[in-house]
């Protein structure tokens, strides 16, 4: 019997994800990507492992699926990330031509939105939201022990 997955299901994915970044000691974003009902990646920042500012889910993901599908495009793919993109990220799902993107929370600060839709390839698909309080207070609990005094 084949599971089938919905977009609940795949987010919360992407925060397991998120939540193994913030034991790493990273900034707890999370990210699945999906082919047909197909996990191709899922992926955590790991910038602090790597010593790479490039290392984001998001980066990391693309770069997975890509490998698994022989192909720099994915079209007929849907990214599941915990928050919104920054514009870097947003860029490299442009690139990738990216069909559609599932985020849960905004990022007022860092995110791709501060520059509007363009940043994105034209036909990719967009949606928000889907399960935004928990990844919202995954976040918030991250920062505040990291600001709490040692």
């Amino acid at each position: 019997m084949i599971k089938v997955f919905d977009d609940k299901a795949f987010m919360k994915m992407a925060l397991d994800q998120a939540k193994l970044a913030a034991l790493a000691g990273e900034v707890p974003i999370g990210a699945i990507l999906v082919y047909k009902q197909q996990i191709l990646a899922k992926a955590h920042n790991q910038t602090e492992l790597l010593k790479d500012v490039t290392a984001h889910a998001e980066i990391l993901a693309i770069t997975a699926a890509a490998q698994h599908l022989n192909s720099k495009y994915l079209i007929d793919c849907t990214i599941y990330v915990s928050l919104e993109p920054c514009p870097m990220c947003a860029a490299a799902l442009r690139w990738a031509q990216i069909g559609r993107l599932v985020y849960a929370a905004e990022d007022e600060k860092m995110g791709y939105m501060r520059f509007g839709n363009g940043m994105l390839h034209p036909k990719t698909k967009i949606e928000f939201g889907l399960l935004r309080e928990e990844s919202s207070a995954l976040l918030s609990s991250f920062f505040k022990a990291k600001r709490k005094p040692k």
